[in-house]
């Protein structure tokens, strides 16, 4: 999982100009487009816009990437919730990963479900319905895992810190898990679990560097923090510069305006630019 996440990470380093910039903001307007157009038309627009792999075959090959603007059923006010939600989560992780590593994110949650539900498709003959929610709502553990204590209104009244939200949707992804094996519809049930193969990818290893008691860690890799920024303040005491970042080189000199922090999961005591410090690999 380590060993992915850092090949991802190196390829988005090395592509900064791969992806969609912006693409959750591009998603929730098709979709809040695809909505309205329904409310007006009926049904007929939506069903052809629904994973269908007979159709597929037959040459509605747009039917592979339209599912995902299909917001979920409900009245307005909580489909416009719901897309705000969306939008504002996935263009956070954007600003936080960058485009490239955003977009690598959401597309191989697209990628998943589209091998799933033509699997399904081959293996049993029946199309399950793959959509959007479970895409959408992963997201959502990634932010937590990210910005555990970050503050949010639940339907825009009730603030509740957003790890305790994750939680709430994980009880929301078991509970459908769990009632799909109950009325026998075992494929439908697994697609939570495949809709998160991406979080599981990409942010797996952060979630167990945070649930993982530092304590517990007895790995020589374990540095002492304070140790060695006494040592890197003794090594740069006749340097011109203060901060210089491990990525860009970028020093408080030449760069006066820039911001720079120290990664603390790094192996000794490193410093980055505020573009990097959330996008680097760590030393080990």
């Amino acid at each position: 999982m380590r060993a992915i996440s850092r090949a991802i990470d190196r390829f988005c380093q090395k592509h900064r100009g791969f992806g969609v910039p912006r693409l959750m903001l591009f998603i929730v307007l098709i979709s809040a487009a695809v909505y309205l157009i329904s409310s007006v038309t009926g049904g007929d627009f939506v069903s052809n816009l629904l994973f269908h792999p007979p159709s597929i075959m037959r040459g509605q090959v747009w039917r592979l990437f339209t599912w995902i603007f299909v917001p979920t059923g409900g009245n307005i006010f909580f489909v416009a919730i719901a897309l705000y939600f969306y939008y504002f989560i996935g263009s956070t992780l954007e600003r936080e990963w960058g485009t490239a590593k955003f977009t690598v994110y959401y597309l191989f949650g697209i990628l998943v479900n589209l091998v799933y539900g033509l699997i399904v498709w081959i293996i049993s003959g029946s199309s399950p319905i793959v959509v959007p929610i479970y895409l959408n709502l992963s997201m959502l553990f990634a932010f937590a895992t990210i910005f555990p204590d970050f503050t949010v209104r639940l339907f825009l009244i009730i603030p509740i810190k957003i790890k305790w939200l994750a939680w709430l949707n994980a009880a929301f992804f078991a509970f459908t898990i769990i009632l799909g094996v109950i009325n026998g519809q075992i494929f439908e049930a697994l697609l939570p679990i495949v809709a998160i193969l991406n979080y599981v990818l990409i942010c797996g290893y952060d979630l167990m560097s945070y649930i993982r008691p530092i304590t517990l860690q007895r790995s020589p890799q374990v540095v002492n923090f304070k140790k060695a920024a006494k040592q890197v303040k003794r090594d740069l005491a006749d340097k011109p510069y203060r901060h210089k970042c491990a990525v860009c080189g970028k020093t408080d000199i030449d760069s006066p305006e820039l911001e720079f922090r120290y990664c603390s999961r790094c192996n000794g005591y490193h410093c980055f630019c505020i573009e990097h410090i959330n996008n680097h690999i760590h030393f080990e």
